[in-house]
């Protein structure tokens, strides 16, 4: 059997990675979900990069989720390595500095929807298809339940999590799975707008924002409220954000002087 491949491809200001492993319909193994997780942090490094993009590329399936061969059967610890793993995986797409998009050609299954629902932003082709089907295995997509239940409302969550049926591309963008649905011919160039758009920003800024953005999303409103303002303050006396506010009123385009933290 081919080793799970993961390939990065850096372009512009895009680090694009790709699961390439088509004999196991990129199967989320152990292996596989290191071997992304090491992709990522390797790629949120490289210079210039201002976003990375997670895709399959041309292939029909982004992700069939978890690798049964691997789970079936298998002691405990064995299966706690697995979700261990997995955990690593979710952490480190929220731990990369610049946002993570998830580009979907074809079919995201189970962990592989948990990606999808995991990212900051998601791009889907019209023959796009999502599904949570463990209820049909015996096994409950829990673990793909937590970023699919802060990303849809709670009844389509519960939808796909208690019927395992897939939804199709136009009904994840309605149900907030995805941002964006597009023909398959324009999948790249829909990405890459949104690459773009993200790359006129500060990169400090971008990264000081999306850590925010996950810190504060639980918090209780009061909380929230309390804890951004001091994030505010402190945002507002770096440099990057001086010279914003300075070329906004001169009327100029701004200068960036400032980077994004590593990743970790």
């Amino acid at each position: 059997m081919p080793e799970a491949t993961v390939r990065i491809r850096i372009r512009g200001p895009a680090a694009r990675v790709v699961l390439d492993w088509p004999e196991k319909r990129n199967a989320l193994s152990t292996a596989m979900m290191e071997n992304l997780t090491g992709a990522l942090r390797e790629a949120s490094g490289g210079d210039g990069v201002r976003a990375v993009v997670l895709t399959a590329g041309d292939r029909p399936v982004f992700s069939a989720g978890h690798d049964l061969s691997e789970m079936a059967g298998a002691e405990p610890e064995v299966q706690r390595r697995v979700f261990d793993a997995c955990s690593r995986l979710m952490d480190a797409i929220r731990e990369t500095p610049q946002p993570v998009i998830a580009e979907v050609r074809g079919v995201a299954t189970a962990a592989g929807c948990q990606i999808v629902a995991a990212c900051d932003l998601a791009v889907a082709a019209e023959s796009a298809r999502f599904a949570t089907p463990g209820v049909r295995i015996g096994l409950f997509c829990s673990t793909p339940m937590v970023p699919l239940s802060r990303v849809t409302g709670r009844k389509q969550a519960m939808e796909m999590l208690l019927t395992g049926d897939f939804v199709d591309a136009r009904t994840a963008l309605a149900w907030g799975l995805v941002n964006r649905v597009v023909p398959a011919q324009d999948l790249e160039a829909a990405t890459e707008a949104f690459v773009r758009r993200i790359a006129e920003a500060s990169p400090f800024v971008v990264a000081l924002g999306k850590r925010a953005f996950w810190r504060q999303i639980e918090m209780p409103l009061a909380d929230a409220y309390a804890a951004m303002s001091e994030v505010m303050c402190s945002n507002a006396v770096e440099p990057d954000a001086t010279e914003g506010m300075r070329a906004f009123l001169e009327k100029r385009r701004p200068r960036w002087t400032q980077t994004a933290p590593s990743a970790g």
